[in-house]
């Protein structure tokens, strides 16, 4: 069941997911060589509550903390650790989720920890850049598969490919929602998009090859060459015309320069 959002419920998502976008930009002032992945989780975790939310991620599923934290090759879902130490030269995609006044905020960015290589660099811009182009198609009367068809024809055309096993998804009262948003597909296929649907919608994308490694602890994920992951993602309320992100890379960026 798909549910459309009324304009007040839009609203409240966005106060969700700009929380989202706040707390990343917290730890974009933090993220150096040094720290670890738990001290991330900490902070985040501080901030979201200091600011009248709960973490959304804490315990879904039994999940055991606040953010994600994948470093490097891991893809998504890597539980934050004392043992994780950031190094120069690392990538951490970080996704967190916020639930305040009934609704979840739910948003990805993948950071660079000193200086990157800039091979690994342009995986990033990729990443990015196929996410917008993606959400370009998030409008009413386009198809699930024109965001999808998107993302995928511009990463491969880079020479990246693009996760199968994991996708975006609908977001509400509840962090995943029908339908889902896969980073693939066929332009004009699958659910004809309405105004009033909300959709996270998030690439991941693989320098090397596209298949993933489930770890023992049951959440985290790897690429099977050892090649980095980049991670992107936005929630989005579908429009006519032009769909309205309602997470801001901004705030992050403004504490990246």
């Amino acid at each position: 069941m798909v549910y459309l959002k009324t304009e007040e419920q839009i609203e409240l998502l966005r106060e969700s997911n700009l929380l989202v976008s706040k707390t990343l930009a917290e730890l974009a002032k933090i993220i150096k060589p040094g720290i670890s992945t738990a001290f991330l989780d900490k902070i985040a975790e501080e901030y979201i509550r200091d600011n009248g939310a709960i973490p959304a991620f804490k315990g879904y599923n039994g999940f055991p903390s606040s953010i994600c934290a994948s470093v490097n090759d891991q893809v998504v879902h890597g539980i934050p650790s004392e043992k994780s130490i950031l190094k120069d030269g690392d990538i951490i995609s970080i996704d967190c989720g916020t639930f305040k006044n009934g609704f979840v905020g739910d948003s990805a960015y993948t950071f660079c920890v000193g200086e990157v290589n800039q091979e690994v660099r342009e995986l990033l811009d990729a990443t990015k850049t196929s996410l917008y182009l993606g959400i370009e198609q998030a409008v009413e009367g386009k198809r699930l598969g024109d965001i999808g068809f998107a993302v995928q024809n511009y990463c491969e055309s880079k020479g990246y490919s693009v996760v199968r096993e994991m996708v975006g998804h609908g977001i509400g009262k509840n962090m995943h929602e029908a339908p889902e948003v896969p980073n693939y597909g066929r332009r004009g296929s699958g659910m004809m998009l309405k105004t009033g649907m909300v959709i996270c919608i998030e690439p991941m994308i693989n320098q090397g090859k596209r298949g993933l490694i489930f770890e023992k602890d049951g959440w985290t994920t790897r690429t099977v060459d050892g090649k980095c992951s980049a991670h992107f993602e936005h929630a989005v309320a579908v429009r006519k015309g032009k769909a309205d992100i309602l997470s801001d890379f901004g705030i992050i960026e403004e504490n990246l320069k």
